[in-house]
């Protein structure tokens, strides 16, 4: 959290997602090429940033690049190769690395039979958390349209954990939609940006900052445009760092 209350967090912790965004842009999606990708990221934009998200594997690669906020993702996925995610779960670690401030955990909500078994694992994710006394992130996907993200946010938010992360909705009057969100929540959110344009992000947090939410937790929003260079530094530093402070004066004026 900034000294406004507010959020501007960096998500690096695509995994099979980011391999498929490589072999796309004709690029090898070895652990070498994750590695660099990420601590450039991570070098590049955490210290413009308040948090940043990114998965076990390459924590210890990035701790010094982050000074304040490094998130550790505890959600195993369950994805084909080049495909979306279709489930996850909680992996209970026994311990987390010093300098760690939160974890999170992904969920893909679905309206079935189900519904019981997520929210327990939230649940468990939000004492997890607690027990090792770091904050929560959870982060509630949904496959359908903005009904099922307010719904998703009153399922779920009632297992309160620190943080919220919530999609931007995308059809109608979606500040009204992200009134909703706020209403149902017990707990501060901030929106993410997958399934958003690039381009179009800008506008998704302005709009979600006039609805309730606090900020931001972003990664494709952020990265994508450097994934086709052999090294992202300079377009990280171009054209990615002035993305960030765009948001950031969005959240500023609107959070």
């Amino acid at each position: 959290e900034r000294e406004n209350g507010t959020y501007a967090m960096v998500a690096m912790d695509q995994r099979e997602s980011l391999r498929t965004m490589f072999r796309d842009r004709g690029h090898e999606d070895s652990d070498e090429r994750m590695r660099m990708f990420k601590t450039a990221v991570a070098r590049e934009l955490a210290p413009h940033a308040s948090g940043f998200l990114i998965e076990p594997d390459f924590v210890e690669d990035v701790k010094p690049l982050v000074p304040r906020g490094l998130i550790m993702a505890v959600d195993r996925l369950r994805q084909e190769r080049g495909g979306i995610v279709e489930d996850t779960r909680l992996d209970e670690v026994d311990q987390v690395p010093e300098g760690v401030a939160a974890l999170k955990l992904l969920v893909i909500w679905r309206d079935d039979d189900r519904r019981h078994e997520r929210i327990e694992m939230c649940e468990r994710f939000v004492a997890l958390a607690e027990r090792h006394r770091v904050l929560s992130v959870l982060e509630p996907v949904v496959r359908g349209g903005d009904d099922e993200i307010v719904e998703a946010a009153r399922e779920l938010g009632a297992t309160r954990p620190s943080l919220y992360k919530c999609q931007a909705p995308r059809e109608g009057d979606v500040v009204t939609i992200c009134h909703k969100v706020t209403e149902v929540l017990p707990v501060p959110w901030v929106v993410l940006s997958q399934g958003v344009p690039r381009d179009e992000f800008p506008l998704a947090v302005e709009n979600a900052c006039k609805g309730g939410a606090r900020g931001f937790l972003a990664g494709r929003a952020l990265w994508t445009n450097t994934l086709a260079a052999d090294d992202p530094t300079e377009l990280l530093r171009t054209q990615s760092v002035p993305r960030l402070a765009e948001l950031i004066e969005i959240v500023d004026r609107y959070a």
